[in-house]
């Protein structure tokens, strides 16, 4: 049940697909025997980020691959590997951050090669699976440890690295399986977005210590999947993927829903989403089960990222 009114619907538009000659429909991975047995799954985009020239790279989580769209729409590889690329972010050195769910945090630049292994374990303790990632304004990356976790398993980690100085602290240990991140404005919080619970928690965050009085900032309606990737505007509205059912939900800074997002595929799975244009006034979402990249105009632009090149 929810206590607000319906939100505004808004829909979507096809901004771009991944070309027939970049779709491998028969290619062996080990990512698709895990996820999607007995399933052709050509592509599964995630990770969307913008550099200053308006280039849009993407991960390719099955095949292992870096994909980058010009803003005319024309694809390329940039890099393809080993691994499970999933979200993506910039980091201060200029080069592309991964977070990558078999080998951990990996850095790649942009005109290609193979990616960088940046941090792989915590400890003596290997990561669950890595999903996400961004930089803060200080530097520091955050990044969700999702692996397998879920309702029968809320052990999904949080973590905040330091590149600078290595330090690496554990934020959270009990998460519901924790996916997409960002901070509010002012960057006194976190959200998180728990895709098997559904919802967003956020964070109260400092600089040394524990965190303290974690709490469900938004809950969603349920379905198949949960809330995914997470962005910010410029006034703190929320933007939440819903990854099983084809759309966006927009709250504000108190949790107020404002609008619906929906995608014009037929796919649900809408996973992750960036703002880009030369203004941040348009919102990119990947479709992964279509190889889509949707667009629509905003009113407010986007929260610019911390380190693009």
């Amino acid at each position: 049940m929810s206590l607000y009114a319906p939100p505004e619907t808004r829909y979507c538009e096809v901004f771009s697909q991944v070309p027939e000659e970049l779709k491998l429909y028969d290619a062996p991975s080990g990512w698709i025997d895990a996820n999607k047995p007995g399933q052709q799954v050509p592509s599964f985009l995630e990770g969307p980020v913008f550099d200053d020239q308006g280039k849009l790279y993407l991960t390719d989580i099955p095949h292992g691959r870096i994909l980058c769209v010009s803003p005319d729409g024309c694809w390329r590889v940039v890099s393809q590997y080993d691994g499970w690329p999933n979200g993506m972010t910039f980091g201060p050195d200029g080069r592309l951050w991964i977070a990558d769910y078999r080998h951990g945090i990996l850095a790649l630049s942009t005109e290609g090669g193979s990616p960088e292994l940046i941090l792989t374990h915590c400890g003596s303790e290997s990561f669950k699976g890595v999903n996400d990632l961004f930089f803060d304004r200080r530097g520091r990356l955050y990044f969700t440890d999702q692996g397998q976790t879920g309702l029968q398993d809320p052990t999904g980690r949080v973590y905040r690295f330091e590149p600078d100085t290595g330090r690496l602290d554990r934020l959270l240990a009990n998460g519901i399986s924790p996916n997409g991140l960002v901070c509010d404005l002012e960057e006194k919080a976190l959200y998180v977005a728990m895709t098997r619970g559904n919802g967003v928690w956020r964070l109260p965050l400092r600089d040394d210590g524990p965190i303290g009085k974690v709490g469900l900032f938004v809950a969603l309606a349920g379905g198949v999947s949960g809330a995914d990737g997470l962005a910010l505007d410029e006034a703190g509205n929320l933007f939440v993927c819903d990854a099983g059912n084809g759309c966006v939900w927009v709250f504000d800074r108190h949790g107020v829903p404002l609008w619906r997002l929906r995608s014009p595929t037929e796919g649900r799975t809408l996973t992750n989403l960036a703002f880009g244009g030369t203004d941040r006034r348009t919102l990119y979402m990947t479709e992964s089960a279509t190889g889509t990249v949707l667009s629509i105009r905003m009113d407010t632009p986007g929260k610019g990222s911390t380190y693009p090149i």
